[in-house]
């Protein structure tokens, strides 16, 4: 073996390594559900983004959540909704809150706020929307229903 083979070898396996170590970091999830799901934002791009804020002592909140969850399940396809507690609850205490509202979304288990570079909200229930480019579409305070969040995505619902 030459020299100059010997020596093509070990930069190989240092760019092999690098390209490794790379593709791992830019796999890493930036995000956590309380289900155990785990993802990137960037990876929900080509979808609407709903992220909604609740807490379990926000009536309105409580109220809403049946329509997030309708809205949530109806839209799958085109927007990808997380909810988020408010108040960081954390393991079982987060469970039970999310057993107790009947929440059917995906709760995430960390404010996603600086990540997708908005100011957390200082008043509940607050949604906010992203279009499928990751733009911050529109911030909706109070109760939303299906109608409301399908209207500030552009999209027709037919009301009953």
């Amino acid at each position: 073996m030459s020299l100059t083979t010997a020596m093509k070898i070990p930069k190989s396996i240092a760019l092999f390594v690098c390209v490794c170590a790379l593709l791992t970091a830019c796999s890493k999830p930036d995000y956590h559900t309380a289900d155990g799901a785990s993802g990137r934002f960037i990876d929900l791009r080509g979808k609407w983004l709903v992220i909604s804020y609740w807490a379990e002592w926000c009536k309105p909140c409580i109220e809403e959540m049946p329509e997030l969850n309708q809205f949530g399940a109806k839209f799958a396809s085109t927007a990808t909704v997380f909810a988020v507690n408010y108040d960081n609850a954390q393991d079982d205490k987060l469970q039970q809150q999310i057993k107790k509202l009947h929440i059917e979304l995906p709760v995430l288990l960390q404010d996603p706020a600086v990540q997708l570079g908005y100011q957390r909200p200082e008043a509940l229930p607050t949604t906010f929307i992203f279009n499928p480019e990751g733009e911050l579409k529109a911030t909706l305070v109070g109760p939303q229903t299906g109608a409301s969040l399908a209207a500030a995505m552009g999209q027709p619902v037919a009301v009953p």
